[in-house]
């Protein structure tokens, strides 16, 4: 297992509870904290981007751990995570007929990225057949042919050293070394669609003196007009704030100033009141985000044996949405599966395991491309001083009704929160009888509820 960040550990966590003996190699040297301070105040983790930006554990995610590692999980919750129900979403006036029995799929439990990595760390590092070595950093592949099909059955360190095994996991995330490393081996180049999703994230973290977390208005990512913010409760009384602006917005990087943050924050009405708290650490910055696509196949046939891609290795997008960890999850469960069936032969398994990802976890990936392009659109017609033209047929135009229609029913209401909670897709939502016909007549017949938040007057004022 390459990586030994969520989806590296929890998926050799799973293997490991399978039966398999598994490595995790992890390029990063620093071990895994003792205590929570320390993982949020010290902890180098040079390989997560993200690490101290805004990170959310879906439902859909929740219900992985739930299910799958109950006790870290378990051990989530006794770190402080904050229980967060996105059925509290549901507006007053759709929620008087109470909640349903399923509503309880809309749970899940938030914290700090260092605070869920550790938790993890933690319990990898007593997981029987399962052996973390951190500072190990991997120079190349080692293949040999397989039927005629280049088979990875190996590493070689940095150190020198090699090791073997009968499957090679990447789990080593956005940064994925994978490409060049078939290249070097005369593999053959690995297909890949990427593009730069034309995001730029600006957050921070506060904390509250009571262990309390402010009360959110709206939905969690919160379109106002060229930029969104995101609220996000965390664990032990934290939470994060977070500006979204599309990368060429020459005029909001000046959000990289904290002062000039906190304005634009203070001067949106639903969400001002989040920087009622002691805040935590720097205003983090990140750009350059891919949206970026990987599939090991030729022609219909396995580019190469003995190596799988998981989670953001294989695919990552915009994580404004929160998406991540949950797909990561549950590409992990999916990987725990096929492994148990096909993990004898190579070839079946790449086969296997290519059906798999395509079949459960590609539809998410290029549904939340879609919608980040349907976003970034209308945030550069705004920005131009135009009326942004919404999407005029298929799923795009549907989500877009759904914008308008969402707040005037309950089962549309649902459908909204089963795919913000990564438990069910629009489209499969859409399926349904007469569901898609009322999204477009409620649409028809109400007025689109906007948010309220600075225009680009304002922002203009506020930047100076």
């Amino acid at each position: 297992m390459l990586g030994g960040g969520v989806c590296g550990l929890a998926g050799g966590m799973l293997l490991a509870r399978d039966g398999h003996e598994v490595t995790v190699l992890e390029r990063d040297a620093a071990p895994v904290p003792e205590s929570l301070d320390q993982a949020w105040e010290t902890w180098d983790r040079d390989g997560v981007t993200q690490f101290r930006l805004a990170h959310f554990l879906a439902p859909r995610g929740r219900a992985v751990l739930e299910q799958d590692l109950p006790d870290v999980l378990e051990a989530l919750v006794a770190a402080g995570a904050a229980r967060l129900d996105l059925e509290m979403l549901i507006p007053p006036h759709l929620a008087e007929a109470g909640p349903r029995p399923d509503d309880q799929r809309f749970a899940t439990y938030t914290a700090r990225r260092p605070i869920f990595e550790q938790v993890l760390g933690k319990a990898a590092a007593e997981q029987p057949r399962l052996e973390v070595r951190r500072g190990a950093a991997v120079k190349e592949l080692t293949v040999r042919p397989a039927d005629g099909t280049p088979h990875v059955h190996g590493v070689r360190l940095e150190s020198g050293e090699t090791l073997q095994g009968d499957l090679v996991v990447d789990a080593m995330g956005r940064r994925s070394q994978l490409p060049r490393w078939l290249r070097d081996a005369d593999v053959g180049i690995l297909h890949e669609e990427s593009e730069d999703s034309g995001f730029i994230y600006y957050g921070r973290y506060f904390r509250s003196s009571d262990g309390t977390t402010p009360q959110t208005f709206g939905p969690l990512l919160a379109p106002l007009g060229s930029f969104s913010i995101l609220t996000l409760p965390a664990d032990n009384g934290t939470w994060a704030v977070t500006l979204v602006t599309s990368s060429g917005d020459r005029m909001l990087k000046r959000m990289r100033d904290p002062d000039l943050w906190t304005a634009v924050v203070r001067a949106c009405p639903l969400h001002a009141h989040w920087l009622e708290g002691e805040p935590i650490g720097e205003l983090e910055a990140m750009g350059g985000v891919l949206d970026r696509y990987r599939r090991p196949l030729v022609d219909g046939r396995p580019l190469v044996a003995g190596v799988a891609l998981l989670g953001d290795a294989w695919a990552c997008t915009n994580p404004s949405l929160g998406r991540g960890m949950a797909l990561g999850l549950l590409h992990a469960r999916a990987l725990r599966e096929v492994a148990s069936s096909h993990l004898d032969d190579p070839l079946e398994f790449a086969a296997a395991w290519d059906a798999a990802t395509e079949e459960r976890l590609t539809p998410w990936y290029r549904d939340t491309v879609e919608e980040d392009r349907e976003r970034l659109r209308e945030i550069e017609a705004l920005r131009e001083g135009l009326e942004p033209a919404p999407p005029s047929e298929g799923l795009g135009a549907l989500r877009h009704a759904l914008g308008t229609a969402v707040v005037y029913d309950p089962d549309l209401f649902r459908a909204y929160l089963d795919s913000r909670g990564v438990i069910r897709r629009l489209g499969q939502a859409f399926s349904q009888d007469g569901l898609a016909e009322r999204t477009l007549e409620l649409a028809a017949e109400n007025q689109r509820l906007e948010l309220p938040g600075p225009g680009r007057e304002e922002l203009a004022a506020l930047l100076g």
